[in-house]
């Protein structure tokens, strides 16, 4: 075949490659693009980027992927769910443990993997009995946002301020503790009020759930050692530990963590911090005084993780503020209103696959976000 009709149908398979990555991978499209026009209007040398990126925080977030892919994969999450939910009786109790199980989960394997297993849950026994499918899965949603608030392994935005903020585990639980407390609270009065008493029967759940125990096993144990030395800022030796043993023990439980998502936080880092240090992004910013009042921090992020989600909120808000706990309070508020707020939102939609999920969501999520960030104001006063 002559070179000038392979080129075409080369130019045409190479277009078809990168839609087909924009289309799967939007976010990192996004910031790869954004890049790129950063470095040809305001060109920054190529070697000085890796600079920009909290590495203690990506070190943190590689290692936590692996280790709550471990636990996924083992089946005991799936394992513990079904054999909790004979338990209840009624759509209601569904509802309150459903919640109480997704926010739990959350507070230790990040917002995004409980997602990936509540939500699933919730499906499979849709398919045992009539539930009232979408308000489930939007209320599982705003439980992981909410409960996801209580620890900095909760979700990326936390993970981020606790490495940055310089305060300890406990120390990062005890402050953002009244928030959440408060947001669950809110949260189990609305799902009272949603959710009928109606009988429930889950008799036909019967298929058997294998689980792993060695790996859980092992699993646990490094969880408790991995968080020991991220929160003696040695991220990297544990990392060092839990990727090499896994490797060599279980190596799928690296191979299928989200990869995609430790680029986005890099990509997320240098975009984010190359956009807060142009002039007149900072000296627009600077005329908020940010830095000056906890309630100016917490007001910018709730608000601005509307527009551009919490995680990049709270990376670009942090140039500008070292209250830690008002920022924390801002973006964790801002997880709810408008979907893009959290993509654990946008997780959990796309998990549910059914029609009309988006309105139904705002209808909740938004008068959500309003009441969740009175309380949140309130609370930051106090």
């Amino acid at each position: 075949m002559p070179v000038a009709e392979r080129t075409p149908k080369a130019s045409r398979s190479i277009i078809r490659e990168v839609f087909a990555f924009a289309t799967k991978e939007p976010v990192l499209s996004v910031l790869i693009v954004a890049l790129i026009v950063l470095q040809c209007l305001h060109p920054r040398p190529w070697a000085s980027l890796p600079a920009l990126v909290d590495w203690q925080t990506v070190l943190t977030l590689a290692g936590l992927l692996i280790l709550t892919k471990a636990v996924e994969l083992s089946g005991f999450l799936i394992w513990m769910a079904h054999r909790v939910v004979h338990r209840i009786h009624s759509e209601r109790g569904l509802a309150f443990l459903m919640i109480g199980l997704a926010a739990a989960l959350s507070t230790l394997l990040t917002n995004d993997v409980a997602l990936f297993v509540v939500v699933p849950l919730a499906l499979s026994l849709h398919k045992l009995t009539p539930l009232p499918l979408k308000r489930l899965v939007i209320f599982i949603a705003l439980a992981v946002n909410a409960g996801s608030i209580l620890t900095p392994l909760g979700n990326p935005q936390n993970l981020f301020l606790w490495q940055t903020g310089g305060v300890s585990f406990g120390a990062f639980v005890l402050g953002l503790a009244p928030l959440c407390i408060a947001l669950m609270v809110v949260l189990y009065l609305m799902a009272a009020v949603f959710f009928r008493g109606k009988a429930l029967d889950f008799s036909k759940d019967v298929e058997p759930h294998p689980v792993d125990r060695p790996l859980v096993g092992i699993a646990a144990v490094l969880f408790v050692a991995f968080v020991l030395l991220a929160d003696a800022h040695h991220a990297a030796i544990g990392l060092a530990g839990v990727g090499l043993g896994f490797l060599l023990w279980r190596p799928r439980v690296v191979l299928q963590i989200d990869w995609p998502l430790l680029l986005i936080f890099v990509f997320m880092f240098i975009v984010l911090r190359s956009v807060a240090a142009l002039p007149w992004i900072h000296e627009t910013i600077s005329r908020f005084d940010i830095g000056g009042s906890p309630l100016h921090a917490y007001a910018a992020g709730a608000v601005l993780s509307q527009g551009i989600s919490n995680v990049p909120a709270a990376i670009m808000l942090a140039e500008f503020t070292k209250d830690w706990r008002a920022l924390a309070f801002g973006v964790s508020v801002g997880g709810f209103g408008i979907a893009i707020g959290s993509l654990a939102n946008l997780i959990a939609v796309r998990l549910s696959n059914e029609r009309g999920m988006w309105l139904q969501f705002h209808l909740f999520s938004i008068p959500f976000w309003i009441v969740g960030g009175t309380i949140g104001a309130g609370l930051l006063l106090h």
